[in-house]
């Protein structure tokens, strides 16, 4: 089996953000077969960027210099009583939506979880004060080399938004587990989620959801207000008014907006309260106009 691969291919239409440079070559998988095939078509030093929803991720304006596996295809997901298993291009807010039509409780934070489930894997993303891999019981990866792998949830150490998994090792699938609600009452809390997050988040404008992590004790929104940032931009990237650690942009934006205003934070929080903010949103790429230019 072989790929279809793009050459160039403009990665800002496909960021939360909407911005960043070209792909050197894209592909985007429809099964684990192509996915495997893709990767075995990937030349030895190849850099390699797997993209799921383009949330949490910062593409430089120079593009990605490598290949990018688009894993938005890997959307089934079968049930076996309370346990799910969903491949890792299936976006977390519609396996939300269908647990409700299940009437499976647990999952109704994934709604507030704006990228796929591969990257809530990888990040261990969370919201609401649940996170992802509570939920796991085993996943599916494949390596750089095609090998593949089926690990226990108790096997990967996992914390806050991070899962101790090898950076050369992919998602494929998860298998959850939920336990046994009522569609109305499933869908209320999901519904009460989603209400809280229209509320305290710029759902209207381009982000790409948290920016920094939470420090010991504190959060980096309050952080972040508290040094009067709520509001100040460079360029065409601004701090929002809504929830301090978002960044929003607004059209001709561009990449270095982004991460000139994020070093901004940084060092005013830094100054004015001696906390150095870490980022949670994943850059990647090359400065300037164009990869490999």
């Amino acid at each position: 089996m072989s790929t279809r691969w793009e050459p160039d291919v403009p990665l800002a239409p496909r960021t939360a953000w909407r911005v960043g440079g070209p792909a050197r070559r894209l592909c985007t998988v429809r099964s684990r077969e192509e996915f495997l095939a893709a990767l075995g078509e990937l030349g030895p030093d190849e850099p390699l960027l797997v993209l799921g929803l383009g949330s949490n991720l910062l593409v430089r304006d120079g593009g990605f210099a490598g290949a990018v596996i688009v894993t938005q295809g890997l959307r089934a997901f079968a049930r076996e009583g309370t346990r799910i298993r969903a491949e890792a291009g299936l976006p977390c807010p519609t396996l939300a939506r269908r647990l409700v039509r299940w009437g499976l409780a647990g999952g109704e934070f994934l709604a507030g979880i704006p990228g796929t489930v591969g990257g809530a894997l990888r990040m261990n993303a969370g919201c609401f004060g649940s996170e992802t891999w509570e939920r796991v019981e085993a996943v599916e990866t494949v390596d750089r080399a095609g090998a593949l792998r089926r690990r226990w949830a108790t096997e990967v150490a996992t914390g806050y938004r991070t899962a101790a998994v090898d950076d050369g090792e992919y998602f494929l699938a998860a298998e959850f587990v939920f336990h046994p609600g009522t569609t109305a009452e499933v869908r209320a809390r999901l519904e009460a989620f989603l209400d809280r997050r229209r509320e305290s988040q710029p759902l209207t404008e381009p982000n790409a959801g948290s920016v920094f992590l939470n420090p010991p004790g504190t959060h980096a929104g309050r952080l972040i207000e508290e040094a009067g940032l709520k509001g100040f931009a460079v360029g065409g990237a601004r701090v929002s008014e809504r929830h301090a650690n978002f960044i929003v942009t607004r059209p001709g934006a561009r990449a270095r907006d982004v991460e000139e205003l994020i070093r901004h934070v940084q060092e005013t929080v830094f100054a004015r309260r001696g906390v150095r903010l870490v980022t949670e949103v994943r850059i990647v790429g090359e400065e300037g106009n164009r990869a490999g230019a």
